[in-house]
Formats: C-alpha cells, structure tokens, sequence
C-alpha cells in the first residue's frame, strides 16, 4: 500500500547500490510526485537510469507505473558535502539515507574515511533535511552497531546515536533508524562472494567458527523501509523480527554441499 507516499517528493541516498536501487524502482511504483537519487557513483547513476528507462519503455502496462520518467532526478554528489545535501533535500518531503561505507575490511583500513561518510555525512543529511523541512527521515544502520568491534560498526554507531536522539535538532522533522542484517544477495555481500570463490576453484575461508550473521532478503529490506517511514513517529530504532541468523560456517558447508553434489553450478 503506497497510499502514504502519493504526491510526495523522496530522495534516496546511496541510491545505486543494491537496497537503494531497489528502493528507487519500488518508489517509481507509487504515486510518487517525485524520486530523486543521490550517489557519487556516477556510472552507477548512468546504469541504474538506463534501467529505469527500459522499465517505462518495456514493462509500464506489466508493473503498473505511475510515474512519469521526467520526474526522476539524478544528483551526483556525496553526502560528505553539506551545501550538495542542501541541494538535494530541498523541497523534499521523506529522505531515505542508505549511503554508507559498507565493508568491515574497507572501513578498517580507511577509517577517517568512514568516520567521514558514515557519520559525518548522516549529520549532513539530516540537519541538511532539517533545514529544508523535510517531514520524515529515515536512517538506513546496521546489526554491527551493537557492541561494535570495528571501525564500520563504530561510525555506523555514531551516526544511528545522532539520528535517534531527542530534540537534537530544533525543527519539525521525525528522524528514525532502521537496523539491517546482512542483504542476501546485495553486491559484496558473503553469499555472492562465498560462490564466486567456488566458481574459481578457490578455498572459502572462515575467521572463526563461532560468528553468526543476522540476514534478510532484499525484498524484506525493502518492506521494512517503506513500513518503517509509513508508522515513523521519529527517534524510534525498527528492527525486522523475522530475520534468521545462522553461523557463518554452516553456510560455507552448505554451499560446498551443493556443489559436490552439481547443484550449485
């Protein structure tokens, strides 16, 4: 039901990543007044509107959508820079904020430049959407902040802290974040990478037999996105109760199952 998103203007950052694309074609869906999506990837921005525009040219009468292509807007620009964020989020009605640095790996040995975009760039967007009075923002976080151990849990601590706490924004906008698992299937994640190293023969390594991974498809994500902004009050934490967790080992010994037995490839 996307009644509560009619004649509304959305803005999705991070918007040619998995989620945020997916997001993006959910909302081109709806009645939507406008979709704005902002990413510093400026080739994930060229494909994700060449996608776009063979879903009007191809699939309109097959997914029913309502939208109109001229009113899709691609911002190229990053979420470190306020004045671009001030730029995106002006006139805009719900911000869906999903640009992060994602990778533990990545995160660990560039850390001032995950510190930079994960909370830094948060703080941006939202007093960036406070100003242009914004009704509703959403903050896109992640099980690692709980008891985080590294340097992408941390920054992602502080910025979910900033986004859910009380009356530290003197405006009228409702601010909530959204915990995510691991996206089964979203580029980089282990699923994909784990049946990559298969399909090249290589070994699949596990750090420690004991790790557990919470994890969702990118259809439940998305879901839980929507329904988070539709019963948003502000400084709530949503969390999808219904994803499975399981150790990362019994994956592993699952995939090389499938695989021994040729139903893998």
């Amino acid at each position: 039901n996307f009644k509560f998103l009619e004649n509304k203007k959305v803005l999705v950052t991070g918007g040619t990543g998995s989620i945020g694309s997916s997001i993006v074609f959910k909302l081109i869906k709806s009645n939507c007044k406008v979709v704005r999506v902002l990413s510093n990837d400026e080739n994930g921005l060229y494909e994700l509107s060449r996608k776009i525009n063979q879903s009007f040219s191809i699939n309109y009468n097959l997914f029913n959508i309502t939208m109109k292509k001229n009113r899709i807007r691609f911002f190229l620009g990053d979420v470190r820079d306020y004045k671009r964020c001030l730029e995106a989020t002006k006139g805009t009605d719900i911000v869906i904020h999903t640009a992060a640095i994602k990778h533990v790996n990545i995160a660990e040995y560039n850390k001032n430049e995950a510190y930079q975009t994960n909370y830094i760039g948060t703080k941006n967007m939202i007093t960036a959407s406070a100003k242009n009075h914004v009704s509703k923002f959403l903050y896109i976080s992640s099980d690692k902040v709980v008891s985080p151990k590294n340097i992408m849990g941390k920054s992602k601590m502080l910025a979910e802290k900033f986004s859910v706490k009380k009356n530290n924004l003197k405006r009228n906008i409702k601010v909530s974040a959204v915990r995510f698992g691991n996206v089964v299937g979203s580029r980089g994640s282990v699923i994909p990478h784990f049946i990559n190293l298969l399909k090249l023969g290589k070994n699949i390594t596990v750090t420690d037999e004991k790790m557990t991974r919470f994890v969702m498809s990118i259809p439940e994500a998305v879901n839980l996105i929507l329904n988070s902004i539709k019963y948003m009050k502000g400084n709530e934490i949503f969390i999808l109760k219904s994803m499975k967790c399981f150790r990362i080992i019994d994956l592993a010994e699952s995939l090389l199952f499938r695989k021994d037995i040729g139903f893998l490839f």
